[in-house]
């Protein structure tokens, strides 16, 4: 969505191209220059089109800067426009154009950026993390990461579904059981009898004290288990502990705010016979071959870019783990959603290539780039200056709940979506702790709270704020406020296009940044009643945005500090 300005300047420059060139269908493209003193917006749609046309770009420049300038549509519009370098077009606007944003924020509201509900359905999978232990500090920015491409998604109208997809089948699980068997039977995690490669954290231990006590517990989407107590029965302890850990990472997931629609469990694609049905799929369609007892599948035929051919089903008669995610990914197809995201760490990289060419092999008609994906690397923590590998609860890894213990969820949430998911990330627990300008949370919401505090000051009411003319901001610092606020909407949709959710979080400080300037150049509550109701306006705006943005990463938006 782009901001009404340049809606309106994109149709004046068609007008004035129907005239110099008709036939000419360029992509029009308009930015904001990187100096401000270059103007306002630019556009290299001269130099775009100069070549095919045999012009010379700021002959051709300056014949359109003419056109759009005697058009009376763009009076209102443009101040100024002039030729930069080899035939750039630099437009400066007026402030009427720059002040109409607040009348868009003022009548939409909360709702400011958004676009239209549609009948878009998006699926975006995301922490799937296995239930054999709490959540850790790579599950958290999962969640962080796929919690605002969901809410980005939904402000661009579409139909969204959280999916948390559970690895409750293999030797994982295996693992947790004699584990837990383990502990419940006396056996400590430093013994040489404790099962090699076993889970060792203290959760292993209330896992067992609590089946051997005959607690319930249950999950959000299943039913209570209970445990039956009996050391000697395996699959019982299998049982009670994935209903166990599913329970705690629930609490984790309500900790961090997160809700998902649907819970699917890998054990139901062996039960439905959804892995079976696939196989088989893939064997009646010529994709399949069995060399030396395995049964392969001919990857490198089916053009998704794998380099070898896969393994399907091993000697021993089980399946390669990316077996049921073909099956699964056929699910989410044959549910209709046709726009699947998966938010995983890079270390699921390899597979990719192997779940599209199985879904290419069933030709069901899902296009080679089904599902998307979104890969994060690793994620560091540092506390006190030095980098914190281990935690109590987990035995090896930091959690997402100590995460949340130490600096509270807005910083957790902020700090986890402010970075290209491809980029690794060291979480600074001082930084997010700092009252400073060096604390994005903290600056953001800063802002926020001063806004509202100057609003508190005035007297005529805050809800008549959104009738004042905004005519009189015009200051430097103003105008650049009143432009980054008309960003929003693109911003958004741009995030969402790109699954990019550090751009709003980039955004946002941005913006703090700028009324910050605009809070230090200019005086707010003066004498003068006209710019002083134009200046709180402007500041209630910003207040409304910030707070828009803030909660689509999840972040609150205090009023006091």
């Amino acid at each position: 969505m782009l901001p009404e300005h340049h809606v309106q300047l994109t149709s004046l420059i068609q007008s004035a191209l129907a005239g110099i060139l008709p036939d000419a269908r360029p992509e029009i493209t308009l930015e904001r220059p990187k100096i401000a003193a270059h103007g306002d917006v630019a556009t290299n749609v001269a130099m775009q089109l100069a070549k095919a046309a045999r012009r010379n770009p700021r002959e051709l420049a300056q014949q359109l800067v003419a056109a759009i300038g005697a058009d009376p549509a763009a009076k209102a519009l443009i101040q100024q426009a002039e030729i930069a370098g080899p035939g750039f077009i630099n437009f400066r606007l007026t402030p009427q154009a720059h002040q109409a944003v607040l009348d868009a924020i003022a009548r939409e509201a909360e709702h400011f950026g958004h676009r239209p509900a549609n009948t878009d359905k998006v699926m975006v999978e995301f922490v799937s993390a296995n239930p054999t232990g709490p959540l850790h500090v790579g599950h958290a920015r999962q969640a962080a990461l796929g919690d605002t491409i969901c809410r980005l998604f939904a402000a661009q109208g579409a139909q969204v579904t959280r999916e948390f997809y559970y690895n409750d089948a293999g030797n994982q699980i295996h693992k947790l059981a004699i584990s837990v068997q383990a502990r419940a039977r006396g056996i400590g995690p430093d013994s040489p009898d404790f099962p090699e490669d076993g889970y060792k954290g203290d959760y292993i231990q209330d896992i067992a004290r609590d089946y051997l006590a005959g607690a319930s517990v249950q999950a959000s989407d299943g039913p209570p288990i209970q445990a039956a107590g009996d050391i000697d029965d395996l699959d019982a302890i299998r049982r009670f502990s994935v209903a166990y850990l599913r329970h705690e990472q629930d609490l984790d997931l309500q900790a961090f705010d997160l809700k998902f629609d649907n819970y699917y469990l890998e054990s139901s694609l062996y039960t439905s016979g959804r892995v079976e049905k696939t196989v088989q799929a893939l064997i009646d369609a010529g994709h399949t071959y069995e060399h030396e007892g395995a049964l392969w599948l001919r990857t490198t035929e089916l053009g998704t870019g794998d380099d070898k051919d896969r393994v399907m089903r091993k000697t021993d008669g089980g399946y390669t783990y990316f077996v049921p995610d073909v099956a699964y990914h056929v699910s989410k197809w044959e549910r209709g959603f046709h726009q699947a995201i998966n938010i995983q760490g890079t270390d699921h990289h390899g597979t990719i290539a192997r779940v599209r060419a199985g879904l290419q092999g069933l030709g069901l008609g899902i296009p080679k780039d089904f599902p998307a994906y979104v890969l994060h690397k690793m994620v560091r923590v540092m506390r006190d200056g030095a980098e914190v590998k281990i935690s109590k609860r987990a035995g090896s890894y930091v959690t997402l709940r100590d995460l949340i213990d130490w600096v509270g969820r807005d910083a957790v949430r902020f700090f986890l979506a402010q970075r290209r998911a491809d980029s690794e990330f060291v979480f600074d627990v001082d930084l997010a702790l700092s009252h400073s300008e060096e604390n994005p949370v903290y600056y953001i919401q800063y802002a926020h709270a001063r806004i509202h505090s100057l609003l508190s000051q005035y007297a005529d009411g805050v809800e008549r704020v959104d009738q004042m003319d905004p005519s009189s901001l015009t200051a430097p610092s103003e105008i650049a406020l009143l432009q980054r606020l008309a960003e929003y909407p693109g911003v958004l949709t741009q995030a969402a296009l790109e699954l990019a959710p550090h751009q709003l979080a980039f955004w946002l400080r941005d913006c703090a940044a700028d009324f910050h300037a605009w809070y230090n150049a200019e005086r707010i509550l003066v004498d003068d009643d006209a710019l002083r109701n134009a200046r709180l306006r402007l500041a209630k705006a910003t207040a409304q945005v910030i707070s828009n943005g803030l909660g689509l990463l999840g972040v609150s938006a205090p009023q006091r500090m």
